[in-house]
């Protein structure tokens, strides 16, 4: 009951990449870079069930970007061919890659890594993939012609993926939709129906992730414009409840997320982030067991799975560290006033 895990990104070591930089460039080449992120996946693993989390990952050690980590591997796109576009529902602009004709996986993407994970703890594993909707809002179209018939080229190739993950011993499958919150419309109309083709055939548990983004200046400033309540869940959080993903993973720790929104997805597991991202303050274990203990009004303990609000990769690998403690013990404490261990 309430076990714990996280959203997915960790920091990178120093010696790897610039340390407090999302998307930093490599500093190793080669073999030298495969060992260096094999090493750093073996000390996050550690770290992690030191700290008392249950459902682990790689922290996202061997890829730069959550969605060009996947995209880089995949035939027809042009990486030459940089096009400025603004990323959810323009909050703000970057230069993305270009998709010129059909999209084709050329091999298993992130195999080895998972396989190698796998090998390295005992316990459950989760490794994430980016969402179709979210990979759509992150590359500029020059062939399909429509997102949701761009989004459902590339559900197809997260499936493929996805399968042999699930083949190298991955339990959790998780797939992160940021765009979710951005075109809520859409969701219901393809945003889930995209997610369905990416989990087709998939016996593991899956999960979809739909935050309000890394602790990054643009995703303050816009959480700040969104008023005293943040009601962007409940728009399609019906269409998620029928479903046929098995988790969702959502942002409650210091947000202003309102909690009765919880109460729409009543028949999945729900992925409590009880960690804020956005600060580099250290919560308390007391602290993370208060945050989900106001959710338990909402959902079932058993139905509870504490996480972090979004990934950690920008934050001090102190802080990181910290926060992953103090969400194994906050997880505790609160499994020991319920009596459950």
């Amino acid at each position: 009951m309430i076990a714990t895990t996280i959203a997915g990104s960790l920091p990178k070591p120093s010696w790897l990449a610039e340390p407090e930089t999302l998307w930093a460039p490599w500093r190793l080449k080669g073999p030298s870079l495969s060992e260096g992120q094999q090493d750093a996946a073996l000390a996050w693993i550690k770290i992690q069930e030191d700290a008392g989390i249950n459902i682990v990952c790689d922290g996202e050690q061997f890829r730069r970007h959550f969605v060009h980590g996947f995209l880089e591997e995949i035939d027809g796109i042009d990486w030459q061919r940089m096009t400025t576009m603004g990323i959810r529902d323009d909050r703000y602009n970057a230069q993305v890659p270009t998709v010129t004709s059909a999209v084709r996986r050329k091999k298993s993407v992130h195999g080895e890594a998972a396989g190698f994970c796998r090998r390295h703890t005992d316990r459950q594993l989760k490794f994430t993939l980016p969402g179709p909707m979210t990979i759509c809002d992150t590359i500029a179209d020059d062939h399909y012609g429509s997102r949701p018939e761009m989004a459902m080229a590339f559900a197809a190739l997260l499936n493929e993926e996805a399968l042999e993950l699930e083949a190298r011993g991955i339990d959790v499958i998780q797939f992160d939709e940021p765009a979710f919150n951005a075109f809520m419309d859409q969701v219901p109309i393809w945003g889930v129906d995209a997610l369905h083709r990416a989990i087709d055939g998939l016996t593991c548990k899956t999960a979809v992730h739909i935050c309000y983004g890394y602790g990054i200046q643009a995703n303050i400033e816009w959480k700040e414009s969104l008023g005293d309540e943040w009601r962007q869940y409940e728009t399609f959080f019906p269409a998620l409840n029928d479903s046929r993903i098995d988790q969702v993973s959502l942002e409650c720790a210091d947000s202003r997320v309102p909690l009765s929104v919880l109460g729409l997805l009543k028949d999945k597991e729900i992925l409590v982030g009880a960690i804020d991202v956005a600060s580099q303050t250290v919560e308390t274990p007391e602290k993370v067991a208060a945050t989900l203990r106001a959710a338990m009004e909402f959902v079932d303990p058993e139905r509870m799975i504490a996480c972090t609000n979004c990934g950690m990769a920008p934050l001090p690998r102190h802080v990181a560290e910290g926060k992953l403690k103090a969400l194994g013990d906050g997880a505790a404490l609160l499994r020991a006033e319920l009596g459950k261990t």
